[in-house]
Formats: structure tokens, sequence, C-alpha cells
């Protein structure tokens, strides 16, 4: 595509060529090309390196941190139901972020250089390259990061006893989300829910971009009126 005399060169390392597409950015990353080949995002080996996530790094690396958190509030004194509870409302916390997050800041309207660039790194590129497993999920050492202003967010409304149970929880969420969402565009689920899960993300990536943005569930899109309208378009196997 070119844009502003720029073309985008996809045998090349695209991270800081999309920058230059300026306003035509937007319409660029939402056509996707459907391959599980991904495209080199850097020249060095070793960020190209972080920018790839196998799947099951996600649990193998989150659940024994979930596991800790959560016995740190049973150190401290609570039940395993006041844990449950506490656990299952991290879990809705999360989905509510899940889909703010995926509505307000990785679908945001771009057209700046670095504009462009960061979030084509953020989400631009899952849509550019929605079959790209390696990059479905999200990278450990991005989410170790956000985990530190997350617990200190959460600390604001709870008490030290409760904030590591909570804080589990959302993890557990975002684990749910990241396994979730790889199995949407790489599974084959034959249950009905799951099917009609899938059908749901898939309408987000090849039918209306602008609406559909929860992954594990539907509800804030429900809840919000961002649903997408039905369509008779069957799944594709992929």
């Amino acid at each position: 595509m070119v844009a502003h005399g720029f073309t985008v060169n996809l045998n090349k390392p695209l991270v800081f060529q999309v920058g230059h597409l300026g306003e035509d950015y937007q319409e660029w990353v939402h056509q996707p090309i459907v391959s599980k080949e991904g495209p080199r995002f850097f020249e060095s080996d070793f960020w190209e390196f972080l920018t790839r996530t196998a799947w099951w790094a996600i649990p193998t690396i989150w659940l024994p941190v979930v596991c800790w958190f959560i016995s740190l509030s049973y150190r401290m004194g609570h039940t395993p139901s006041e844990l449950s509870l506490m656990v299952v409302f991290g879990i809705f916390v999360w989905t509510l972020l899940e889909y703010t997050l995926h509505r307000f800041l990785f679908h945001i309207k771009t057209s700046s250089y670095w504009g462009n660039t960061i979030h084509y790194l953020l989400h631009g590129c899952h849509h550019k390259h929605p079959m790209d497993s390696l990059r479905l999920v999200f990278p450990p050492a991005a989410t170790a990061i956000l985990l530190f202003p997350f617990w200190n967010l959460i600390k604001l409304f709870a008490t030290p006893s409760t904030t590591p149970a909570l804080v589990g929880g959302g993890l557990l969420g975002y684990v749910m989300y990241d396994v979730t969402h790889h199995y949407l565009h790489h599974g084959q689920p034959s249950g009905q829910m799951a099917r009609n899960l899938k059908k749901y993300h898939l309408s987000h990536h090849f039918r209306i971009q602008t609406l559909g943005f929860g992954i594990t569930s539907s509800l804030w899109d429900r809840v919000f009126g961002t649903f997408p309208p039905p369509s008779k378009v069957a799944v594709k196997k992929r």
C-alpha cells in the first residue's frame, strides 16, 4: 500500500514502517492478511524474540503466580470460601478491564508516526495478521511490568490481606483471556457455546471491527450496546 509516497514492504521489518502511513494507517491495518506466517517486526533478533510468545507459556508462567497470590491472603487468615469470592470478583473485574482496554485503547484512532507505531505494537499487528499464533498472547515481560500498577490500583480499594487474592483473581482472568483468545483463532470447537464464541470473535476481525470487543465473554458488549448484529455466515475452519 502506498501512502504519502511511502510503500509498506511486507518483506522487511514492519514496526518502523507503519508510522509513515499517516491517516491511511487505519484503513491499512484493518485489511487482514490471513496467514499463519507472521511478519518480522524488528531487525534486532533480541527485540524480535521478545515479540513472540507461545500460548502455553502464559499458563505455565502465570498460574503459579496466581496460586502464590491467593496463598498470601490465605496465610493472612482468609477462609477458602472468602478466597473463592475474592478470586471470582477479581475475574469479574478483569472482564470489564478486558472490554475497556480493547474498545478504548486497542481501537484508538491514530495518524501520527509514533501513534501508529505504538498502536501497531499493541493491537494493530493482530488485526493485520490475525492468525499469527506467536503474537496472539501478551508477552510475559510486558505483563510483569503491568502487574505493579495493577497491584497498586487494587491496594487503593482493598485491605492488605485481600489485595493478593483480588490481584490473583484478576491475573487468573487474564490467563483465561489469553488462552481463550488463542483457542478462538486456532481451535476447532465442537460445543455450541464455544462455536458461538468463536463466531462472535471472528466477526470482530472479518466482518465488523468496530463491534464485539469481548474475548472471554460477550457480557459487556451486551451491556454497552456493542454486540455485533447476527450473521448467517458460518464459522470457517482455519
